[in-house]
Parts: C-alpha cells; structure tokens; sequence
C-alpha cells in the first residue's frame, strides 16, 4: 500500500469509527449492526467488514475511539505540571457527566454489553483501569508532596471512582434523581476523606 493510499485508508477508517460512534449513541451497541454503520457512513457493508472484520471488533473500537477522547484529556491534566491538588480537582471535574454526556452514554453501554462481548469486554477493562491507575499516581504524588493523607493511593482511587462512576450513572440515566451539583459536591466530600482535605480544598 502506497502512503497516499494509506493515508486515505486511515482517513476513512477515522471516519467510520466517528460514525459508528454516532451511531451507537442513538441506537446502543447491542442494537447497531454493521449495516446500520455502513448506511450511515454511505459506504458498502463489505468496506465495513474489511476495515473491522466482524461486528464485535467494530462495537470494540468504536468504543475505544471514543473513550480515548476522554483519555486523551486525561493525559493532558497527568502530564502537566500543576500540582497533584490542582490535577486532583481537574480530574474530579473531568470524570463527571456534561451536557448531554454521549461519553457516559458510551460508557454505560459499553460496560453493559462487556457482560456478553468479550472483545469489548477487553477493551472497557483497560480503558477503564486507566483511569484508576491515572488517579492513583496523582494521589501518590500528592502523599510524597505531602499535600494528601493517604496510606493507601491505589484503594483510594478505586473508591473515589467507584462513586463517581455510581453517582455519574445516576445522573446520565435517571432524570432530575440528583443535580450536578450535587454530584460534584458528594465527589467532594468522598475524595477529601479518603486524602485527608477539607472539601473546600477541591473546589
């Protein structure tokens, strides 16, 4: 293959993925079929199937293309040079639904549909996990910073996240069952006693 034509090749790919998303976000994963992808790229089923080579390979990397968005944003507030407390508070603000949260509309599906996929399965773990593990390495710098109180960062992470994901669920799902405000107050209030803050410290 040519540079040329594998430039175009991934430029197409680029966008049956974008597509796809779309796709799935408005029918859900385990209701989008290959055709449905293809009809809306305006493109042949069969180029569907070369790109991806079955269904479920196509609903994985949909997924992660999508999730890798949030990631991508992810990485930014890690690497950056700001202080874990500040990272801390940008990455409480970033895991929480916004608008009309088509991520956590992802996320939720995807971690449903994992249950009977295994390749999706795959990918929502180690997407997922990074998170976990993006978080942990905050607070244990903040430990060594002496900034957080916490004997155990890698628990801590878990569990700050094990109600974030909780309460963002709620949120995305459920109408007017909690706001965000309250949504970001309670993730708060969690994260400060796990690192030994005040919640004032993370607004």
């Amino acid at each position: 293959m040519t540079g040329v034509t594998r430039r175009a090749a991934e430029i197409r790919l680029d966008a049956l993925l974008r597509t796809a998303c779309d796709v799935i976000v408005e029918r859900g994963l385990a209701n989008t079929r290959t055709a449905d992808v293809a009809e809306a790229a305006g493109v042949s089923q069969a180029l569907v199937f070369y790109h991806f080579a079955t269904k479920d390979r196509l609903l994985a990397q949909a997924f992660a293309y999508a999730v890798e968005q949030d990631l991508a944003r992810l990485d930014a507030v890690v690497r950056s040079t700001a202080p874990p407390l500040v990272k801390l508070r940008r990455i409480l603000r970033l895991y929480a639904p916004a608008g009309r949260s088509t991520s956590w509309s992802m996320w939720i599906d995807g971690w449903a549909e994992s249950l009977r996929t295994p390749e999706l399965e795959k990918v929502s773990r180690r997407l997922d996990l990074r998170w976990r593990e993006d978080l942990a390495a905050v607070i244990s710098d903040g430990v060594r910073e002496g900034t957080f109180e916490c004997t155990d960062p890698a628990g801590a992470a878990w569990r700050i996240s094990a109600v974030m994901d909780g309460l963002a669920v709620q949120l995305a799902v459920h109408d007017r069952v909690i706001s965000r405000r309250q949504l970001a107050s309670w993730i708060r209030l969690v994260a400060a006693r796990e690192l030994g803050l005040d919640p004032t410290e993370l607004e």
